[in-house]
């Protein structure tokens, strides 16, 4: 029986060594709890009213059917630390606050949520660490929307970002761009490129497992702008940019496989564009290596979820009002 591929693996399995993990929990324990999840958005307004007995002129003789939305994915859809954890997945880390819940909550579906931290696309048919049931065994013939963000962990994205840090500016320390392109080999790129067709094998999967559900692919965002913000973020302006390209590399493999393999891919740096770790706290979607919000560093917090969340849930309700965007 087919079955989620074991992707190309371009290195061990490592543990963030301990410095790490501080580092990127930072205070977030003790930062204050984020405002409550918005309302339902006027524009999706028309979708949950275009489902709803009243419209579909059945109000007596049979309930509206209610949207089955399965969320699967890593960290970036799981929201670490955020407000309300979920204390279904305590080993996942995974908050209700993420973008899943925001779009469920705005299109009036049925969630259920198996995204969770450190997850790669072999989790989607294994055990995570031995112990978590597959992400696919959420996956149903009945289910109508998937949605996924994967990636970040399978090329080593968040290990190189913690490589890169130089608190000092140059020349006190050493670019981590430098290393990764050493001998003239960009080693993520190459990494994110053997990894492409996993994924793509994994979304035939999903197909096959959900055969009359739309996938939508969420990409990651902006994380940090064109030279960066040192000593904001303590990466050197080179290193901020290769970083985020890096992220955009792996943005643009999500895009070209959802386009072969009959899904729709969800693009988020546009949003978070001028939200990013380089912001000023409040208007920041994205964390960065400390956060400023509750929240894990180098992940979106909860006003970024809902943001990411929003439009996810915008892009779905057009297609299933059989308009879609030329711009998602």
């Amino acid at each position: 029986m087919p079955a989620f591929p074991r992707p190309h693996r371009p290195g061990p399995r490592s543990v963030l060594p301990a410095p790490a993990v501080a580092l990127l929990l930072g205070c977030a324990a003790l930062l204050p709890a984020a405002a409550p999840a918005p309302a339902t958005p006027p524009q999706l307004k028309a979708e949950q009213a275009r489902t709803s007995p009243a419209h579909t002129g059945h109000a007596k003789s049979r309930p509206a059917r209610i949207l089955r939305y399965v969320a699967m994915g890593d960290s970036y859809a799981a929201a670490p630390l955020a407000p309300h954890g979920d204390p279904r997945a305590p080993m996942c880390v995974r908050s209700r606050s993420g973008y899943p819940e925001v779009a469920a909550r705005a299109l009036g579906a049925r969630l259920v949520n198996v995204s969770c931290s450190a997850a790669r696309i072999r989790d989607f048919g294994e055990r995570q660490t031995g112990l978590l049931r597959p992400q696919s065994t959420a996956l149903e013939r009945g289910t109508d929307v998937v949605s996924l963000t994967i990636g970040g962990n399978d090329t080593h994205l968040v290990r190189a970002a913690l490589r890169c840090v130089n608190p000092l500016p140059e020349p006190v320390g050493r670019s981590c761009a430098d290393r990764y392109t050493a001998g003239g080999r960009d080693r993520i790129a190459a990494d994110i490129a053997a990894w492409a067709p996993a994924l793509g094998a994994a979304l035939d999967e999903i197909h096959r497992r959900a055969p009359h559900a739309r996938i939508f692919v969420v990409g990651y965002g902006e994380y940090f702008r064109r030279g960066g913000c040192h000593p904001v973020q303590p990466l050197w302006a080179r290193d901020a940019d290769y970083l985020q390209g890096s992220i955009d590399r792996l943005s643009a493999v999500l895009r070209a496989e959802a386009a072969r393999h009959r899904a729709v891919f969800v693009d988020t740096r546009p949003l978070t564009r001028g939200h990013d770790s380089c912001a000023p706290a409040r208007e920041r979607y994205l964390e960065g290596f400390l956060p400023t919000h509750r929240a894990l560093g180098l992940h979106p917090n909860a006003e970024g979820s809902a943001a990411i969340g929003r439009r996810l849930a915008s892009v779905i309700a057009r297609f299933r009002s059989g308009t879609p965007s030329t711009r998602r």
